[in-house]
């Protein structure tokens, strides 16, 4: 296998990357400047020239972030190597065909990680198998937590979305140099990657920057309103000692503010009028007037060709690895109901009924799914649909992890290694690993991969377009079958979101 060094040039200047056996890849190409100082709450601003060439060869430094951890389930594979320090950290990995192809279809990546944590140093973004595959596949790095996402009086909202959206003006203006073709790009994401591809999709920003979006296990009614993400910005300026506003946090270092995260979670963030999207798992999310969901209704992003899907068992990842599938009670049940919803008791009904054979512990698990993914999913894929400008698509993965004592199951990040066909990766395998012990279907891994790859090049995925409530979706797992998607019965009013 040959390794040698390649330069292609940018706006910004001339990087280095490496070759491998049938692609090129350039590591921590900056697509803004370094967000240090005052600029961590700023918007991205472009990155200055340089002299030479730059080396792209080498991981760079990610995001700050504090350790995360699940339970006795192992998820190096998916947070990465967590904070490396560093300034220049606003930045893209990219893979390309070689030889170098001239209008390849372009797929750019945003990762997951609760909007605090992860980076696209993790090894289940490799992209090397797009690029086999005739993709020009790029990873991008945000700004996390604090920097990101807290709300600040005197600083820009929702900076780690403006950073999206700069990386996508970059590719915009750089990739034909890499073989993409600018008018062609596809913008996917997991978790908080694809609820800021739903944000995306929803922001006249976003204009002409994508023709084609996939959201895996995001949600179109993840945004936080204004009102609840003051109460976050509150409790932080408390923790660190400072007024709330921009120009107090630029004072405080990267790492005490990375120090204080942990005590921002579990803050009840319910009001009169909105349940909280997250249900208390992250203190951060987007923060919006109104839900991606309903600005696709009224046409935002109506042109964009949509995938969207959820995994079968999207929450037994929050149980799982705690201990806490098994030994739910009704009353969890309930009060996992309580987090979303009104009427607690007489919605858990409908999912006894409609899950006869359920445990407490998988009810709950369905619950919760609903509330973080599955329910703003379908509003987003029904609000897409609703237009006739471009099509929508929608997938359930539902291959069973035998993780955990087999407990695992189709829960959330499952469906990752088999997006970017990296199956075979070690640290994926074992009794407590992402996949489990054993090997997973043959052929599963290479299916799912071709569907993400055929819809970024053709808007095909290779299934029937949902066409609105009632529609059909790919079931995704050993054998795939197209499936009547299934709705909770409808019981009292819909519980409140943010007003349209």
């Amino acid at each position: 296998m040959t390794d040698r060094a390649t330069v292609v040039r940018t706006a910004q200047g001339a990087v280095r990357g490496r070759h491998r056996e049938d692609h090129t890849v350039f590591l921590g190409i900056p697509y803004a400047a370094p967000p240090t100082g005052k600029d961590r709450f700023a918007a991205p601003r472009p990155h200055d020239p340089w002299e030479g060439v730059r080396d792209a060869t080498e991981e760079g430094p990610t995001a700050p972030q504090g350790p995360r951890r699940l339970g006795a389930l192992d998820m190096a594979a998916y947070f990465g190597p967590g904070w490396v320090p560093g300034a220049d950290y606003l930045t893209v990995n990219v893979w390309a065909p070689r030889p170098r192809p001239s209008a390849a279809p372009v797929m750019v990546f945003v990762h997951g990680g609760g909007f605090v944590a992860g980076s696209n140093r993790s090894p289940l973004y490799d992209g090397s198998r797009f690029a086999r595959d005739g993709v020009v596949l790029v990873t991008v790095n945000y700004r996390l937590g604090i920097p990101g996402f807290l709300d600040l009086p005197g600083a820009p909202r929702n900076r780690g979305l403006l950073d999206v959206l700069a990386a996508l003006r970059w590719v915009r203006r750089n990739i034909a140099a890499f073989g993409g073709d600018p008018g062609n790009i596809t913008l996917f994401g997991q978790s908080a990657g694809a609820t800021l591809t739903g944000a995306v999709l929803a922001d006249p920003a976003s204009a002409g920057l994508v023709g084609r979006a996939i959201v895996q296990s995001g949600s179109g009614r993840g945004a936080f309103t204004p009102g609840q993400a003051a109460r976050v910005t509150a409790a932080a300026a408390e923790a660190l000692g400072i007024p709330p506003h921009a120009e107090a946090f630029a004072r405080v270092s990267d790492r005490r503010l990375v120090e204080v995260m942990p005590g921002l979670t579990g803050i009840d963030l319910r009001t009169a009028t909105d349940s909280d999207p997250l249900i208390g798992l992250s203190p951060f999310s987007v923060v919006l007037d109104r839900q991606p969901a309903d600005s696709v209704a009224d046409g935002s992003g109506a042109d964009v060709d949509l995938l969207i899907g959820t995994n079968a068992e999207e929450a037994h990842l929050y149980l799982a690895p705690f201990g806490t599938l098994s030994s739910s009670t009704a009353a969890d049940a309930e009060a996992a109901a309580a987090l979303f919803r009104p009427d607690p008791a007489d919605y858990l009904m409908t999912f006894r009924r409609s899950r006869p054979q359920a445990t407490d512990g998988e009810l709950r698990s369905a619950l919760m799914s609903e509330a973080l993914f599955v329910g703003g999913s379908r509003d987003l894929a029904d609000a897409h649909a609703a237009h006739p400008e471009a099509r929508t698509f929608r997938y359930e993965f539902a291959w069973r992890s035998p993780a955990l004592g087999g407990e695992l199951g189709a829960a959330h990040t499952v469906e990752v290694p088999f997006v970017f066909d990296v199956t075979d990766q070690p640290g994926l395998r074992g009794p407590d690993a992402l996949l489990g012990p054993g090997t997973p279907p043959a052929g599963l891994a290479a299916r799912t991969h071709a569907a993400w790859v055929a819809f970024a090049a053709t808007g095909d995925p290779g299934w029937r377009p949902y066409t609105g409530p009632g529609g059909h979706l790919m079931r995704i797992a050993d054998n795939w079958e197209l499936v009547p998607e299934r709705r909770p019965e409808p019981l009292s009013e819909r519980p409140p979101t943010l007003a349209p």
